[in-house]
């Protein structure tokens, strides 16, 4: 069950890689993004990458990391792993993920025990949006 949102961002993609597949006949793309919005009432910046492989037509799986950072020069930590499908609008793809979090924050110190649900959007134009809900 969904319990409160924990916050949401947006930005954009700053980089795409494709690379070798495992099995040599289909491609990994490796994107990295930059956004910019609120966790936990705070302001902070996310900057990520996370991998992609086709699955089965039309459905992608995914692995990512990356680091949040707020004004106050606090860090947090995260990775997940989720499934997303392409749009049909250019390189648009819609993921649903699990995150995870790392701190020694005190004002971040209960992310450490939550697993977020992050709702991921990529346009066609390369704008990214993310929601974050705590899973209960």
């Amino acid at each position: 069950m969904l319990g409160v949102k924990l916050g949401q961002e947006a930005g954009k993609v700053t980089g795409t890689r494709f690379l070798p597949g495992a099995d040599g006949k289909h491609v990994r793309m490796e994107i990295s993004f930059h956004a910019a919005g609120k966790l936990l009432g705070t302001d902070v910046t996310d900057m990520g990458t996370y991998t992609a492989n086709e699955r089965l037509p039309g459905v992608i799986y995914g692995e990512g990391q990356g680091f949040i950072a707020t004004k106050d020069g606090e860090g947090i930590i995260w990775n997940g792993f989720g499934v997303g499908q392409m749009t049909g609008q250019g390189m648009g793809v819609k993921w649903r993920a699990a995150i995870t979090y790392q701190t020694n924050s005190k004002k971040f110190a209960r992310l450490n025990t939550v697993v977020g649900m992050v709702e991921h959007e990529t346009d066609a134009e390369g704008n990214v949006k993310n929601a974050i809900w705590e899973w209960k």
